[in-house]
């Protein structure tokens, strides 16, 4: 019963309840939280950054996401371990909201992704994540880590492009055709930060290996600055002005400030026009947004589950995922859920509940307060390795790559409709076609495991007599009878009946019988009543049988009768005769 309370509770801040307040909660485990979250708000800072310059918007929008929806996800959801924030896999969703309509638009659809997410967990829709197949979640972060990848060739190469193409094809051979004019200063620190992020792990040392290839990425730009190759930077790509009037580059140091997410600047510093077009327009993103946040939050929370021996409440991280993404948007924040990567540092650096999470939100805020002069000299080429290294992390490769190998040929197919769709529309076409590919395919398997036996013959014994008349056949079916099994198995029935005078059908083994499979039975009596056959029913289990019951399937004379067991119509049969 404690187990299933948690699939279907729903209640604010259930987690920082079951982990500070049921349970006893003192000095020791707040060391540890204090830690863990010191330790992932500093990994936090330039990943923040560098997922808000890829969405589309300046890097100050990301630290504003960290701190407003990384404070309140852990202190409202139903994740103990859950560390919140801008995410990778929001990338290709944002980046052609912000492209279209600018920070204003973005925002909008990241508060009416807030509310659908609110409404599913009011709805109880938490469990649903269980429902979609691995095959279409590899399938589309495959996808969208290579949308990611995609993206940072420009600022890895340093390459002077305008504003990219919309779609996926068009950027790639833009990209292409751009590559004999990459900027040599700007590669060689991306690939400087990228060789650190690689070879660090190898120390086996504590410190995450981001932080450190940025350092190296940020020297070597110095270095190449110094000598008169010009290497571009947050503080050269990005400017701001303050409410006084006051100017600067790079990220402005003050705290997040209130304003209407509708009245923020649109596409090109312009004002959004509003009207029914856009809003449609913000409608279908932000319902993107929540399935995916509700996909990744979910995903995170079962995978930090099995790390740490805990349960989560889907529910109550939905209540607490929609809440923060209602209320971030005002203080500047763009979309955020749970992060997978942050998450899991978390637990390894001795995380004991969700006030982990809170104190990364204010490390956060202090970085962006006390760091944001220096903030501003990390070069563009580093954070765009920064971001090949998350999109090769999210990919899951490995996981793929199993999956094409040993997976039935029906989850490679799904596997890889998610992926192409995704590269060359966008995720949610993919999800969709993917759930609709893996349950058709489903069905398909399904139904061929239903299957007809003949039992005319009793194998029990050898005596003549005890066998049913020449005009007699027995048949038992095995395996469910819905709509895509049962035509089959009737239709094969049915053609018996211009043959056969009697028919004894045993439905022991039939676990289920649907609309679809009464309506193929009601074809068949009508068939076997046209040709004066005779159809018995024996063994009919609980589920088939108050299907029957239902819709009202009556013995009719010379034309369907009911036996409990096959044994017994056969004896009825043969002492009849």
């Amino acid at each position: 019963m404690p187990h299933r309370a948690h699939l279907f509770s729903l209640r604010i801040a259930h987690a920082l309840r079951e982990a500070c307040f049921t349970e006893p909660y003192g000095a020791p485990r707040f060391t540890r939280d204090l830690l863990a979250g010191i330790t992932v708000g500093i990994i936090a800072i330039p990943l923040a950054m560098a997922l808000a310059i890829a969405s589309g918007v300046p890097p100050q929008y990301g630290l504003y996401t960290a701190i407003i929806a990384g404070f309140l996800i852990p202190l409202l959801g139903g994740s103990r371990f859950s560390i919140s924030g801008p995410t990778a896999a929001f990338v290709v969703i944002l980046y052609p909201i912000a492209q279209k309509y600018g920070l204003g638009g973005l925002l909008v659809a990241s508060v009416m992704a807030g509310g659908i997410l609110v409404v599913m967990a009011l709805l109880r829709l938490g469990r649903l994540i269980e429902y979609i197949p691995e095959a279409v979640t590899l399938g589309f972060t495959a996808g969208i880590a290579v949308v990611i990848a995609t993206l940072q060739i420009k600022d890895f190469l340093g390459l002077q492009l305008p504003d990219m193409p919309e779609h996926y094809l068009e950027k790639l051979w833009l990209l292409i055709q751009s590559l004999p004019d990459f900027y040599w200063p700007s590669f060689v620190v991306a690939a400087a930060t990228l060789a650190i992020m690689l070879l660090w792990p190898l120390l086996k040392l504590p410190v995450p290996p981001h932080l450190p290839a940025l350092i190296v990425g940020t020297l070597v730009a110095l270095l190449l600055n110094q000598s008169g190759f010009l290497v571009d930077t947050i503080g050269s790509r990005f400017s701001y002005t303050l409410a006084d009037g006051t100017t600067g580059f790079g990220i402005p140091p003050q705290l997040p400030q209130f304003e209407w997410p509708w009245l923020q600047a649109g596409a090109n510093g312009e004002s959004i026009q509003w009207n029914l077009r856009v809003l449609q327009d913000l409608l279908a993103a932000a319902f993107a947004i929540a399935m995916l946040g509700a996909i990744e939050s979910l995903l995170c929370a079962v995978v930090l589950d099995g790390m740490s021996g805990k349960r989560h409440s889907a529910n109550s991280e939905l209540l607490g995922q929609g809440i923060a993404n209602m209320i971030t948007p005002f203080f500047g924040g763009i979309t955020a859920t749970a992060a997978l990567a942050r998450s899991a540092a978390s637990i390894k650096a001795g995380a004991e509940s969700p006030v982990a999470g809170i104190i990364h939100a204010l490390v956060v805020l202090l970085g962006l307060v006390a760091l944001a002069p220096l903030l501003a000299y990390l070069p563009m080429p580093a954070m765009a390795a920064l971001l090949v290294m998350v999109a090769w992390g999210m990919s899951e490769a490995h996981k793929a790559v199993r999956l094409i190998k040993t997976a039935p040929r029906g989850d490679v197919w799904v596997f890889i409709t998610c992926f192409a769709l995704t590269v060359l529309f966008d995720m949610v076409i993919a999800i969709t076609a993917g759930i609709v590919l893996a349950a058709l395919l489903f069905m398909k398997e399904i139904a061929a495991m239903t299957h007809l036996d003949d039992v005319t013959v009793d194998e029990t014994t050898i005596d003549k007599t005890k066998q049913l008349p020449e005009n007699w056949r027995a048949f038992s079916i095995g395996g469910p009878l819905f709509f895509a099994a049962a035509d089959r198995v009737f239709g094969e029935l049915s053609t018996l009946c211009t043959e056969q005078q009697h028919i004894i059908l045993s439905l022991k083994e039939v676990s289920l019988l649907d609309a679809g499979g009464l309506s193929a039975l009601d074809k068949l009596i009508a068939k076997c009543e046209k040709n004066n056959t005779e159809l018995i029913l024996t063994d009919i289990p609980k589920q088939p049988l108050s299907t029957l019951a239902h819709a009202n399937i009556k013995p009719i004379k010379g034309v369907l009768r009911f036996y409990l067991t096959l044994s017994e119509a056969r004896r009825v049969v043969i002492e009849g005769h």
